[in-house]
């Protein structure tokens, strides 16, 4: 009845262990693939994204078959890390800039990370990564919202106009050290931009 016992708990571990690395797998190769898109393009070699996951390249093909899939996965993990970083702003208590402000800075601890559209991710096509890149939209807006009631942020901004200075922000310059103090440099000239005070009415898009 033992040996039964064993067998079976093994045989469950067994199971159970398959998924468990996956995932990481999966994480590993999508956290490489960005960092090696950034460093040499949406054409690098997929065994050098697999060498640098630390796995061999039929696994990287065994979870994405093929370059678009890793990209489409790439695009919708960058949606995720910027819907969280907006679901935080829109929950956080405080001025409406400030809560921008927040998000700005998540956007940028991520950026080495991110693979979005704008920085040559694929247009996102699958309902998921759509919902998620409304889900953006409808945080940042209901901080604009509040904006516009404490007076905190000009009238005329756009959740499209944080969305894309956020995507510009994120993607660190090529050979410039110190990237996060200087991006956060460029967002705090961005954020005073956007105070309700006497502006310049900006172009219609």
């Amino acid at each position: 009845m033992m040996f039964v016992m064993v067998k079976v708990e093994r045989a469950a571990s067994g199971r159970r262990r398959p998924r468990s690395d996956g995932t990481a797998n999966r994480e590993r190769l999508l956290a490489s693939a960005a960092v090696a898109i950034r460093r040499e393009g949406a054409g690098v070699a997929m065994s050098t994204i697999a060498a640098d996951a630390g796995v061999g390249v039929g696994t990287l093909y065994r979870h994405y078959p093929s370059r678009q899939a890793l990209l489409a996965a790439l695009t919708h993990r960058s949606f995720q890390m910027v819907v969280a970083a907006a679901q935080r702003a829109a929950d956080r208590e405080g001025p409406a800039i400030e809560r921008i402000r927040g998000f700005i800075d998540g956007i940028i601890d991520h950026g080495a990370e991110l693979v979005l559209p704008m920085h040559g991710g694929p247009l996102p096509v699958d309902q998921a990564t759509l919902t998620l890149r409304a889900d953006v939209r409808v945080a940042l807006e209901e901080v604009l919202r509040c904006g516009r009631q404490d007076g905190t942020i000009r009238s005329d901004l756009t959740a499209v106009d944080i969305i894309m200075f956020g995507a510009m922000i994120a993607q660190p310059l090529a050979h410039t050290r110190g990237w996060r103090s200087t991006a956060r440099r460029q967002a705090a000239i961005f954020l005073d931009g956007l105070a309700a005070h006497e502006t310049v009415p900006l172009p219609n898009p």
